[in-house]
């Protein structure tokens, strides 16, 4: 087994690249295609897939329990957290002071260059997840499913802290299960005392009875990502999550296809062993 087909990294022949491209319904990988995280598809992407994965749940859960989208926001400086492709220029070189006319025999100044800064931007962030609440009384939590986002997985940002301190209280209290899918390859994983899977994307489920331990799966893009239980109160049983048709659904609606250039190189870049062999497999130095 190749070191491509180990890590679940498999790429299209150039012949099957054209036909992508003409059917541009489909994407050209099994399981979770990669280039929807690099090409600037992904927040369109998080918003489809928490409403897709809400029509799942809500059609497949009892009477007893209700759906619902949460939300959480944050406002942080543009700046700081990369997430600006432009700059804002002061323009010092436009003085609003008048200036005396110049009179025969003055000499006037050439005008110095003026300097260029960068402002900070202040953007707000709004990330969205599920809850499963029980119906009657006081709408009690039940399970919280979480697609993590880039800022999640960037130790030190405010969206990492946001979720680290919604995770420890999950885990800490007891109070809800966690359903936790991570398909982005960059960032820094979740914190854990024993090692995460050796897979490009991870899913995990945190049942109240077992927290701290949970539940992963191990996800890639040569097979369909894996079913998952989302667990909820006994004596009912788990509600089963197929994600892969939803992710298959959003590509083939929204054309995706239309916008990924599959000859582009992949952000984050692949390992130098894998490109090596992808770079064969692709006769071509894009990847």
């Amino acid at each position: 087994m190749t070191v491509a087909h180990r890590l679940g990294f498999v790429y299209p022949s150039m012949d099957g690249l054209s036909r992508w491209r003409d059917r541009a319904m489909k994407s050209p990988f099994s399981g979770m295609d990669p280039f929807i995280e690099g090409c600037g598809l992904w927040e369109d992407f998080h918003g489809h897939l928490i409403e897709k994965i809400g029509e799942a749940l809500a059609d497949r859960v009892p009477a007893h329990y209700l759906v619902r989208t949460g939300e959480r926001g944050y406002v942080v400086l543009a700046d700081d957290e990369q997430h600006v492709s432009h700059s804002f220029k002061a323009d010092i070189s436009v003085v609003s002071t008048a200036q005396p006319h110049a009179t025969a025999g003055t000499a006037l100044a050439e005008p110095s260059a003026p300097y260029s800064v960068r402002a900070f931007i202040e953007e707000e962030f709004r990330e969205t997840f599920l809850e499963i609440r029980e119906a009657d009384g006081d709408h009690r939590l039940v399970t919280c499913i979480e697609v993590l986002s880039p800022s999640n997985k960037k130790p030190n940002s405010q969206g990492w802290e946001l979720y680290q301190r919604k995770r420890q209280g999950l885990f800490l209290g007891h109070t809800a299960h966690l359903v936790e899918i991570d398909l982005l390859r960059a960032g820094q994983r979740m914190p854990a005392v024993d090692r995460w899977p050796d897979s490009p994307y991870l899913l995990m489920v945190a049942r109240t009875s077992k927290m701290p331990v949970c539940d992963v799966w191990p996800a890639s893009f040569e097979q369909p990502v894996p079913p998952i239980p989302v667990p909820l109160l006994k004596p009912d049983a788990d509600v089963m999550l197929d994600l892969q048709p939803l992710i298959d659904a959003i590509y083939a609606r929204w054309r995706y296809g239309r916008s990924i250039d599959y000859t582009r190189p992949l952000m984050p870049p692949l390992p130098a062993e894998v490109t090596s062999e992808m770079q064969e497999r692709l006769g071509s130095s894009a990847i």
